[in-house]
């Protein structure tokens, strides 16, 4: 099958980790290593962006737009309110005030480790639209899902909870990380990943249309490297990555964002 073409995504998620002095060093030497490597990606281009903790943020932005760096930049959350007597919250409005373009939304370690709800996650997701930010919904299954319920039941019921909120035809990044693979080592073949994501297009259709099926970007996450991203791009439902841990080296990282210099399609 051929592979439809949206434009590659390549996120790397800093979770907590790089104060706002570190993360404009990291920027600004990807930017610059990118830039070396002349951010060939190809005929329809890519992106690259980062998550950066909350305090970060303006750093980022400032950089970014002073020197008209080719990176974007995203929330790691988001509240599902606009505003009030939230402590410790970030809404979807603070975050498009410093031109984020993307927001995580439902990581493995907000629900695992926060207790987030499907139901919690698809308000989040519906505020990530309203402020005009792409939530990159994260969904994927444990290893006792896998056993107990086989490769897709648990990200497919969680992609159709996590877009409860919305219609029409917004834009959207799926983000499939199993969660036995994060942090591991030990990433999903390819042959697993696009099965799964070949379903959660397939559960786009279904939900929003072919038309969001057929533009939506979907990412593999879970010990993604240099290593491994070109036969996971070679696949057709996969349009890039979401990258934790190596995400903190600026050279893997930009390896992994050169990944059409050894896809060979």
């Amino acid at each position: 099958m051929a592979k439809v073409k949206r434009v590659p995504l390549i996120a790397g998620n800093w979770k907590m980790n790089l104060d706002h002095l570190q993360s404009i060093a990291f920027v600004q030497k990807l930017a610059w290593t990118l830039k070396d490597a002349n951010h060939d990606f190809g005929v329809e281009g890519a992106e690259v962006a980062v998550f950066p903790p909350f305090t970060d943020l303006r750093s980022v932005q400032t950089l970014v737009a002073a020197d008209k760096l080719e990176v974007c930049f995203g929330g790691q959350d988001l509240s599902e309110h606009d505003s009030g007597a939230y402590t410790g919250e970030i809404s979807g409005a603070f975050l498009a005030s410093l031109d984020c373009r993307y927001v995580l939304v439902g990581h493995s370690e907000r629900r695992t480790m926060h207790g987030e709800t499907d139901e919690q996650l698809a308000r989040k997701v519906a505020a990530a639209v309203k402020h005009g930010l792409v939530p990159v919904l994260c969904v994927g299954e444990t290893a006792d899902d896998l056993e107990a319920h086989g490769p897709s039941a648990v990200p497919v019921a969680q992609l159709k909870a996590g877009l409860a909120e919305v219609s029409g035809t917004p834009e959207l990044v799926i983000a499939y990380e199993p969660v036995w693979a994060i942090g591991s080592g030990k990433a999903a073949t390819p042959e697993q990943a696009e099965q799964v994501a070949a379903r959660l297009r397939e559960t786009l259709a279904e939900v929003l249309g072919d038309d969001v099926a057929a533009a939506t970007r979907i990412l593999y996450g879970g010990s993604v490297k240099s290593g491994n991203i070109a036969s996971l791009m070679r696949e057709p439902n996969i349009d890039g990555a979401l990258v934790g841990g190596a995400s903190l080296d600026v050279a893997e990282f930009a390896s992994i964002s050169r990944f059409s210099k050894h896809v060979g399609t």
